[in-house]
């Protein structure tokens, strides 16, 4: 946490190295210290570090079911899921000027192929790029 990073293990048993920011430093150590204890109980054992009220981890259908839930709260027509979430941090991360090989190891991709998919998301990168470094651009 200090590091700013964070290791997550996912569908697979994928292990994946996720950068994040002060805010959610702040957000998660006020959990940890607040929340997180409470919601465990007598689980103490548990290693996941977000727990459902009854102090499980968080089944893939419990946080698809959450984020059904807060984007119809939020008003969003469109079907949201966590799919969706993933897809835009990837686009957001490649707007941004990441690099394709580090947007590659956040995802878990194993083959560069299925990352570049998220290139031709947007169009405006693409011209950037090509008027930079094309020698007639």
């Amino acid at each position: 946490i200090d590091e700013g990073y964070l290791r997550c293990v996912g569908k697979g048993n994928k292990e994946r190295i996720v950068p994040f920011g002060a805010s959610a430093r702040n957000a998660l150590e006020t959990y940890l210290r607040e929340s997180r204890g409470q919601l465990a109980g007598k689980r103490e054992g548990e290693s996941a570090v977000f727990l459902t009220c009854r102090g499980r981890p968080f089944s893939r259908k419990g946080i698809w079911k959450m984020v059904k839930h807060h984007t119809a709260r939020a008003g969003i027509g469109k079907d949201v899921s966590p799919h969706t979430l993933r897809h835009s941090f990837a686009s957001h991360l490649l707007a941004n000027g990441a690099p394709l090989r580090v947007i590659q190891e956040m995802l878990g991709h194993a083959d560069i192929a299925t990352t570049q998919v998220y290139t031709h998301v947007d169009p405006g990168r693409l011209q950037a790029v090509h008027s930079r470094y094309h020698p007639r651009a």
